[in-house]
Protein backbone atom coordinates (compact mmCIF):
# COMPACT_ATOMS: atom_id res chain seq x y z
CA UNK A 1 0.00 0.00 0.00
CA UNK A 2 1.18 3.66 -0.76
CA UNK A 3 1.32 5.34 2.79
CA UNK A 4 0.22 9.00 2.72
CA UNK A 5 1.09 11.63 5.13
CA UNK A 6 -1.51 14.36 4.18
CA UNK A 7 -0.59 18.08 5.70
CA UNK A 8 -2.94 20.33 6.03
CA UNK A 9 -5.40 17.40 6.37
CA UNK A 10 -8.55 19.31 7.74
CA UNK A 11 -8.71 21.97 5.37
CA UNK A 12 -11.10 21.94 2.55
CA UNK A 13 -8.76 20.35 -0.06
CA UNK A 14 -7.41 17.74 2.96
CA UNK A 15 -11.24 16.60 3.34
CA UNK A 16 -11.75 16.16 -0.38
CA UNK A 17 -8.16 14.18 -0.89
CA UNK A 18 -9.03 12.13 2.67
CA UNK A 19 -12.38 11.26 0.76
CA UNK A 20 -11.16 10.43 -2.67
CA UNK A 21 -8.21 8.41 -0.97
CA UNK A 22 -10.93 6.11 0.82
CA UNK A 23 -12.34 5.10 -2.11
CA UNK A 24 -9.12 3.88 -3.89
CA UNK A 25 -7.26 0.43 -3.50
CA UNK A 26 -3.52 0.44 -2.87
CA UNK A 27 -3.25 3.63 -1.24
CA UNK A 28 -3.79 4.91 2.47
CA UNK A 29 -3.57 7.83 4.48
CA UNK A 30 -1.19 7.17 7.58
CA UNK A 31 -1.53 10.68 9.17
CA UNK A 32 -2.46 14.22 9.07
CA UNK A 33 -0.77 16.99 9.95
CA UNK A 34 -2.38 20.29 10.61
CA UNK A 35 -2.56 23.23 12.88
CA UNK A 36 -6.60 22.54 13.69
CA UNK A 37 -6.59 18.99 15.93
CA UNK A 38 -10.25 19.03 16.14
CA UNK A 39 -11.71 17.62 12.89
CA UNK A 40 -12.43 13.84 13.52
CA UNK A 41 -10.40 12.01 11.07
CA UNK A 42 -10.25 7.99 10.32
CA UNK A 43 -5.90 8.71 11.04
CA UNK A 44 -4.42 10.66 13.39
CA UNK A 45 -3.62 14.00 13.03
CA UNK A 46 -0.33 15.54 14.48
CA UNK A 47 0.28 19.77 15.12
CA UNK A 48 3.71 19.16 14.82
CA UNK A 49 4.89 17.22 11.78
CA UNK A 50 8.05 15.82 14.14
CA UNK A 51 5.44 13.82 16.58
CA UNK A 52 4.68 11.56 14.02
CA UNK A 53 6.58 8.36 14.33
CA UNK A 54 5.66 6.06 11.45
CA UNK A 55 6.81 5.61 8.32
CA UNK A 56 5.00 6.81 4.89
CA UNK A 57 6.10 6.95 1.10
CA UNK A 58 4.96 10.30 -0.01
CA UNK A 59 3.82 13.49 2.07
CA UNK A 60 0.87 15.53 0.16
CA UNK A 61 0.61 19.15 0.95
CA UNK A 62 -2.38 21.12 0.10
CA UNK A 63 -1.48 23.40 3.71
CA UNK A 64 -0.12 27.40 3.86
CA UNK A 65 2.90 28.87 2.47
CA UNK A 66 3.69 29.74 5.83
CA UNK A 67 4.19 26.58 7.07
CA UNK A 68 6.36 25.34 3.76
CA UNK A 69 9.64 25.57 5.62
CA UNK A 70 9.09 23.70 8.77
CA UNK A 71 7.46 20.70 6.21
CA UNK A 72 10.24 20.43 3.88
CA UNK A 73 12.73 20.59 6.77
CA UNK A 74 10.91 17.60 8.29
CA UNK A 75 10.33 15.72 4.33
CA UNK A 76 14.16 16.39 3.60
CA UNK A 77 15.33 14.82 7.34
CA UNK A 78 12.83 11.81 6.77
CA UNK A 79 13.87 11.23 2.86
CA UNK A 80 10.09 11.22 2.05
CA UNK A 81 9.23 12.56 -1.41
CA UNK A 82 6.91 15.65 -1.36
CA UNK A 83 3.75 17.01 -3.58
CA UNK A 84 3.44 20.24 -2.63
CA UNK A 85 -0.38 21.79 -3.85
CA UNK A 86 -0.18 24.23 -1.83
CA UNK A 87 -0.34 28.10 -3.58
CA UNK A 88 0.91 31.53 -3.19
CA UNK A 89 4.35 30.80 -2.69
CA UNK A 90 7.21 33.68 -2.86
CA UNK A 91 10.39 33.41 -4.60
CA UNK A 92 12.62 32.39 -1.26
CA UNK A 93 10.16 29.46 -1.01
CA UNK A 94 10.72 28.58 -4.63
CA UNK A 95 14.13 28.54 -4.22
CA UNK A 96 13.72 26.28 -1.02
CA UNK A 97 11.51 23.86 -3.47
CA UNK A 98 14.77 23.80 -5.34
CA UNK A 99 17.43 23.14 -2.71
CA UNK A 100 15.04 20.70 -0.88
CA UNK A 101 15.08 18.82 -4.74
CA UNK A 102 18.75 18.07 -4.51
CA UNK A 103 18.04 15.92 -1.35
CA UNK A 104 14.59 14.40 -1.66
CA UNK A 105 11.93 14.16 -4.66
CA UNK A 106 9.84 17.15 -4.69
CA UNK A 107 6.40 17.38 -7.00
CA UNK A 108 5.10 21.09 -7.57
CA UNK A 109 2.71 22.66 -10.02
CA UNK A 110 1.15 26.02 -10.45
CA UNK A 111 -2.34 24.14 -10.70
CA UNK A 112 -2.52 20.49 -10.32
CA UNK A 113 -5.66 19.52 -13.07
CA UNK A 114 -4.62 16.78 -14.68
CA UNK A 115 -6.55 19.06 -17.49
CA UNK A 116 -5.11 22.50 -16.79
CA UNK A 117 -1.90 21.02 -17.72
CA UNK A 118 -2.96 19.16 -20.70
CA UNK A 119 -3.75 22.63 -22.12
CA UNK A 120 -1.09 24.13 -21.21
CA UNK A 121 0.88 21.57 -23.36
CA UNK A 122 -1.25 21.81 -26.41
CA UNK A 123 -0.94 26.05 -25.93
CA UNK A 124 2.35 25.44 -26.60
CA UNK A 125 2.38 23.71 -29.31
CA UNK A 126 0.14 25.99 -30.87
CA UNK A 127 2.06 29.05 -30.00
CA UNK A 128 5.16 27.34 -32.22
CA UNK A 129 3.01 26.67 -34.92
CA UNK A 130 1.50 30.33 -35.48
CA UNK A 131 3.76 32.29 -34.00
CA UNK A 132 4.05 35.73 -36.19
CA UNK A 133 0.69 35.13 -37.11
CA UNK A 134 -1.92 35.11 -34.08
CA UNK A 135 -1.96 37.37 -31.58
CA UNK A 136 -1.95 35.47 -28.29
CA UNK A 137 -4.27 36.65 -25.39
CA UNK A 138 -5.19 34.65 -21.74
CA UNK A 139 -8.20 34.93 -19.86
CA UNK A 140 -8.68 33.20 -16.61
CA UNK A 141 -12.12 33.63 -14.44
CA UNK A 142 -12.24 32.63 -10.67
CA UNK A 143 -15.01 32.98 -7.62
CA UNK A 144 -14.83 36.36 -5.14
CA UNK A 145 -12.97 35.51 -3.22
CA UNK A 146 -9.39 34.98 -4.98
CA UNK A 147 -7.08 37.81 -4.11
CA UNK A 148 -4.09 37.57 -6.84
CA UNK A 149 -5.11 38.25 -10.19
CA UNK A 150 -4.01 36.86 -12.84
CA UNK A 151 -3.62 33.50 -11.33
CA UNK A 152 -0.68 31.83 -10.80
CA UNK A 153 -2.11 29.08 -13.92
CA UNK A 154 -2.57 32.10 -15.98
CA UNK A 155 1.00 32.90 -15.65
CA UNK A 156 2.55 29.26 -15.68
CA UNK A 157 0.75 29.62 -19.40
CA UNK A 158 2.15 32.42 -20.52
CA UNK A 159 5.15 31.49 -19.20
CA UNK A 160 5.39 28.56 -20.61
CA UNK A 161 4.23 29.44 -23.90
CA UNK A 162 6.75 32.58 -24.15
CA UNK A 163 9.58 29.74 -23.26
CA UNK A 164 8.33 27.65 -26.26
CA UNK A 165 8.34 31.25 -29.00
CA UNK A 166 11.45 32.25 -30.08
CA UNK A 167 11.40 36.04 -29.41
CA UNK A 168 10.24 36.41 -25.45
CA UNK A 169 6.76 38.16 -25.70
CA UNK A 170 5.99 41.14 -23.21
CA UNK A 171 3.17 40.69 -20.88
CA UNK A 172 0.17 43.42 -21.11
CA UNK A 173 -2.04 43.19 -17.86
CA UNK A 174 -3.99 46.40 -18.30
CA UNK A 175 -5.10 47.89 -21.81
CA UNK A 176 -6.96 50.84 -20.55
CA UNK A 177 -4.19 53.04 -19.60
CA UNK A 178 -2.45 53.13 -22.25
CA UNK A 179 -4.02 54.19 -25.27
CA UNK A 180 -2.12 52.36 -27.99
CA UNK A 181 -2.42 49.62 -30.69
CA UNK A 182 -1.78 46.24 -29.82
CA UNK A 183 1.70 45.04 -30.83
CA UNK A 184 2.53 41.57 -32.36
CA UNK A 185 5.24 40.88 -29.48
CA UNK A 186 3.14 40.71 -26.52
CA UNK A 187 0.85 37.90 -24.73
CA UNK A 188 -2.35 39.79 -22.77
CA UNK A 189 -3.57 38.26 -19.43
CA UNK A 190 -6.89 39.17 -18.52
CA UNK A 191 -8.80 38.10 -14.19
CA UNK A 192 -12.36 37.84 -13.78
CA UNK A 193 -13.60 37.63 -10.22
CA UNK A 194 -17.29 36.66 -9.44
CA UNK A 195 -19.71 34.44 -7.93
CA UNK A 196 -18.54 30.84 -6.82
CA UNK A 197 -16.55 30.06 -10.31
CA UNK A 198 -13.98 27.50 -9.23
CA UNK A 199 -11.34 28.01 -11.99
CA UNK A 200 -11.35 28.70 -16.00
CA UNK A 201 -8.92 29.07 -18.28
CA UNK A 202 -8.74 30.32 -21.84
CA UNK A 203 -5.72 30.80 -24.59
CA UNK A 204 -6.79 32.72 -27.33
CA UNK A 205 -5.13 32.82 -30.63
CA UNK A 206 -6.73 35.76 -32.95
CA UNK A 207 -5.03 35.08 -36.32
CA UNK A 208 -6.96 37.09 -39.60
CA UNK A 209 -9.76 35.63 -40.10
CA UNK A 210 -9.43 32.75 -37.59
CA UNK A 211 -9.72 32.47 -34.08
CA UNK A 212 -8.53 29.58 -32.20
CA UNK A 213 -9.52 28.45 -28.41
CA UNK A 214 -8.06 25.99 -25.90
CA UNK A 215 -10.10 26.20 -23.02
CA UNK A 216 -10.32 24.32 -19.34
CA UNK A 217 -12.74 24.60 -16.60
CA UNK A 218 -13.16 23.06 -13.80
CA UNK A 219 -16.58 22.07 -12.03
CA UNK A 220 -15.66 21.44 -8.33
CA UNK A 221 -12.37 21.48 -5.86
CA UNK A 222 -12.02 17.65 -6.76
CA UNK A 223 -10.01 17.63 -10.07
CA UNK A 224 -7.21 19.27 -8.19
CA UNK A 225 -7.43 16.40 -5.65
CA UNK A 226 -7.44 14.11 -8.20
CA UNK A 227 -4.26 15.64 -9.54
CA UNK A 228 -2.68 15.60 -6.14
CA UNK A 229 -3.08 11.99 -5.55
CA UNK A 230 -2.35 10.88 -9.14
CA UNK A 231 1.23 12.70 -8.96
CA UNK A 232 2.22 11.20 -5.08
CA UNK A 233 1.60 7.87 -7.08
CA UNK A 234 4.10 9.31 -9.81
CA UNK A 235 6.59 10.52 -7.46
CA UNK A 236 6.71 7.56 -4.78
CA UNK A 237 9.89 6.07 -5.91
CA UNK A 238 11.19 8.66 -7.86
CA UNK A 239 14.65 9.88 -7.57
CA UNK A 240 15.84 13.30 -5.96
CA UNK A 241 14.95 15.94 -7.97
CA UNK A 242 11.81 18.74 -9.14
CA UNK A 243 9.18 17.13 -11.00
CA UNK A 244 6.10 18.75 -12.39
CA UNK A 245 3.12 17.98 -14.01
CA UNK A 246 4.65 18.30 -17.76
CA UNK A 247 6.61 15.44 -16.05
CA UNK A 248 3.44 13.37 -15.56
CA UNK A 249 1.84 14.62 -18.40
CA UNK A 250 4.41 13.70 -20.78
CA UNK A 251 4.81 9.78 -19.04
CA UNK A 252 0.75 9.26 -19.97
Amino acid sequence: MLKILLSGCNGKMGQVISRLVEQEEGIGIVAGFDINDSRKNPYPVYTDADAFGGSADVIIDFSHPDGLGELLSFAMSRKIPTVVCTTGLSGGQIERLHHASGKIPIFFSANMSLGVNLIIDLATRAAKLLEGNFDIEIIEKHHNQKIDAPSGTALAIADAISDALASRPAYVYDRHSSRKKRSAGEIGLHAVRGGTIVGEHEVLFAGTDEVIQIKHQATSKEVFAVGAIRAAKFLAGKAAGLYSMKDLVSQI
